[in-house]
């Protein structure tokens, strides 16, 4: 059965003559032995996909009664430590403890949660929304509505319900009535329908919101990302011109990400992180290809510029090659 985390085109792929028990063993040297053998780690954790860095988890157990990432967090520190144990956690956990970081503490990081709620499938919403309950013994949802309100939280609930239709086919009479939902909904408006924005937004499919826009240019003589902009503000505008982008392009909207997360003074680590390691099974090379194609200059050259030492080192081997 294939897994929901993993798509055509990443940069990691499963590693071929795979041994959960030699991999066990030479990390544990790589972390033991006198000072730690950094590379040894890189190398073994980079080049193996998650679904067997989830075995080498579950044989370094087995043999060392110690959990890999504890033993990680003891030997290492800073951003590597934080991007070294991003490897070695499930998916649906690692976009779990994302989310809750999103929300912890004073302030809430509302990109971050648009960011994870936009690009994940329905599917990957589920298992995030169940692997959040059994780590944090509370729902997603009830987080959520804590940390957000009005419209964009309406909206961030939908999207964490997982009710987006995920079908390919597109329906261009629903497309044809959607759009002049919308069109009725802002534009044709005194004040603004929200709730049809959210309706329509959070739960149609990505191709099936490509044909929508494309209709909605008809009626309107308007881009609806124009339309969202003169219609909406503050944090649900930047959700729904979130949900567009994605529609449109995700892997070019994660370059976008990955582009303010590298640009200007300091790195936006948590970004960088998440989006990198995240991605890196599941469209890393598109994502390449539209950072390269936006802005000139590779993802692999931001990051080299951008980072240093070990961290460097394990980012460049996750984005693959230069562009």
């Amino acid at each position: 059965m294939a897994s929901i985390w993993v798509g055509p085109r990443g940069t990691i792929k499963d590693y071929p003559g795979f041994s959960p028990s030699v991999d066990a063993e030479a990390i544990r040297k790589a972390i033991r032995g006198l000072g730690t053998d950094e590379k040894t780690l890189i190398n073994i954790l980079t080049e193996r996909s998650n679904a067997q860095r989830q075995l080498i988890v579950k044989q370094y157990q087995a043999a060392y009664e110690q959990e890999l990432k504890d033993d990680l967090k003891g030997d290492l520190s800073g951003h590597f430590e934080h991007v070294m144990v991003a490897l070695v956690t499930a998916p649906a956990l690692f976009d779990a403890k994302q989310l809750k970081k999103s929300m912890k503490g004073t302030g809430t990081d509302e990109d971050a949660l648009i960011e994870i709620l936009t690009t994940r499938t329905s599917r990957q919403m589920k298992e995030i929304s169940q692997a959040y309950y059994t780590v944090y013994k509370k729902s997603l949802g009830d987080d959520i509505s804590s940390e957000t309100s009005g419209d964009f939280r309406k909206a961030l609930l939908t999207l964490a319900d997982g009710r987006r239709d995920q079908s390919l086919k597109v329906d261009e009479h629903l497309a044809k009535k959607d759009a002049q939902i919308l069109y009725n909904a802002g534009e044709n408006k005194w004040g603004t329908d929200e709730d049809k924005f959210t309706e329509v937004l959070c739960l149609r499919s990505f191709p099936q919101l490509k044909l929508t826009f494309d209709e909605y240019r008809n009626i309107s003589q308007k881009d609806i990302e124009d339309s969202i902009k003169g219609e909406l503000s503050g944090h649900f505008e930047d959700l729904l011109l979130a949900i567009v982008h994605c529609a449109r392009n995700t892997p070019a909207f994660l370059a976008e990400r990955l582009h303010q997360a590298l640009k200007g003074a300091g790195t936006d680590e948590f970004t960088l992180n998440r989006i990198m390691v995240s991605r890196s099974e599941i469209d890393l090379l598109d994502i390449r290809h539209e950072f390269k194609k936006h802005y000139g200059y590779s993802l692999y050259s931001a990051i080299q510029s951008d980072t240093s030492g070990d961290y460097r080192t394990v980012l460049l081997k996750i984005c693959g090659e230069d562009d």
